[in-house]
C-alpha cells in the first residue's frame, strides 16, 4: 500500500472512506491521488440553458476542490505525498482507468447502500471498481470506528489457496502492530466439498490441515501483527460464514483474496468475494496484486 487511489464526490461514504484510509497504518511514504469525477450535463438547448448548466458544472468542480482539501487535512502532518486530479466522464470507468494509468496498489471508494431487509448493497460505483479494478480495491462501510477510541478491528479470511496467500503476503506489507485487534479467520466447510474429501481420503484430520495452516498465517503475520487471533469455524457457505464472524465480532474491515480469471487481468468477483462485498456490515479490502504479479510472472 504505497502508492493509492482514492475517489471522491463530496458525500458521506466517500468521506467516510478517507477517514478510514487515514486511520491506517501505512509503511514509508504514501503517494496518495484523490479523483474527483465531475460530469458535465449535456443536453440540446437553448444559449440561456447551456449557460446555467455550464455555471452549475463550475460549481460541481468548486465542490470538488473544497472536498479535497477536507481530505487533505485528514492527512496533515502524516508522510504523505498527496495530489488532486479531476476527470470528467462515467464514475466507474474513470476510477478504473485512471488507477491503471498510474498504477496504483490499492483503490479506495466508499460504499452506498444500506437496509435492514437487504443488508449492505453495493452502489453501481463500488460494484464496477470492485468487479474490473487492475489493482486491490477496499470498499469502506461505516462502523463507528472514528467515534471510539477503541483501536481497528481486522480480519483476514484465510485459506489454504493461492488467492489466499497472496493476501497474506500483500497485507503483511502493512504495519498493523500499533492499535490493530488482528484476526485470522478459516472457514471449514462439511466434508462434502472435493479438498476436504481429499484430504480425508490420505488420512489426515480435516481440522487439524486448517488449523495448521492458521498457525502459519500467524507465523507469517508476526512481525506485523503479533498479536493476531486465529479462528476456525464450520459453516456450508464460506462466504456467510465470514459475514456472520464479522457481525458477531464488530469487525471494522475484513480482508478477502481474489485471483485474476482472464489472460488481460479483468476480474470477475468469485463468489465468496461478492458474497462478503454484497453482505458485510464492514468495510471489504479485496486483495488483488500479488496474484496479478504471479499471473503476469
Amino acid at each position: 500500500m504505497h502508492n493509492v487511489l482514492l475517489a471522491i464526490d463530496g458525500s458521506t461514504p466517500s468521506i467516510e472512506a478517507a477517514k478510514l484510509l487515514a486511520h491506517l497504518p501505512h509503511p514509508d511514504s504514501l503517494d496518495l491521488t484523490v479523483l474527483s469525477v465531475v460530469q458535465r450535463p449535456f443536453i440540446h438547448s437553448s444559449y440561456a440553458t447551456g449557460e446555467l448548466l455550464e455555471k452549475a458544472f463550475e460549481r460541481d468542480k468548486a465542490f470538488a476542490n473544497e472536498s479535497f482539501r477536507q481530505v487533505a487535512e485528514m492527512f496533515d502532518g502524516a508522510n504523505v505525498k498527496i495530489k488532486h486530479v479531476m476527470r470528467e466522464g462515467p464514475i466507474g470507468e474513470s476510477i478504473v482507468e485512471l488507477a491503471g494509468s498510474l498504477k496504483r496498489d490499492l483503490v479506495v471508494v466508499g460504499a452506498k447502500g444500506h437496509s435492514q431487509i437487504t443488508r449492505l448493497l453495493l452502489g453501481s460505483v463500488s460494484d464496477h471498481v470492485a468487479t474490473h479494478s487492475p489493482c486491490s480495491t477496499l470498499v469502506v462501510r461505516p462502523t463507528g470506528l472514528h467515534d471510539t477510541a477503541r483501536p481497528i478491528r481486522v480480519c483476514l479470511a484465510y485459506e489454504s489457496s493461492e488467492s489466499a496467500v497472496s493476501a497474506l503476503e500483500e497485507i503483511a506489507e502493512v504495519p498493523w502492530k500499533t492499535g490493530t485487534d488482528f484476526h485470522l479467520l478459516t472457514v471449514e466447510t462439511y466434508l462434502s466439498d472435493f479438498i476436504g474429501q481429499r484430504i480425508a481420503d490420505e488420512g489426515i484430520e480435516i481440522s487439524s490441515h486448517y488449523l495448521e495452516g492458521l498457525a502459519d498465517a500467524k507465523a507469517r503475520l508476526a512481525d506485523v501483527a503479533p498479536h493476531a487471533k486465529t479462528h476456525l469455524v464450520q459453516g456450508d457457505h464460506v462466504g456467510e460464514s465470514i459475514v456472520t464472524f464479522a457481525e458477531d465480532n464488530a469487525i471494522d474491515l475484513l480482508i478477502v483474496g481474489e485471483t485474476p480469471r482472464s489472460a488481460v487481468n479483468r476480474f470477475l468477483l468469485g463468489s465468496t468475494s461478492r458474497y462478503v462485498l454484497r453482505h458485510a456490515p464492514c468495510s471489504v479490502w479485496v486483495t488483488r496484486n500479488r496474484a496479478v504479479q504471479t499471473s503476469g510472472s
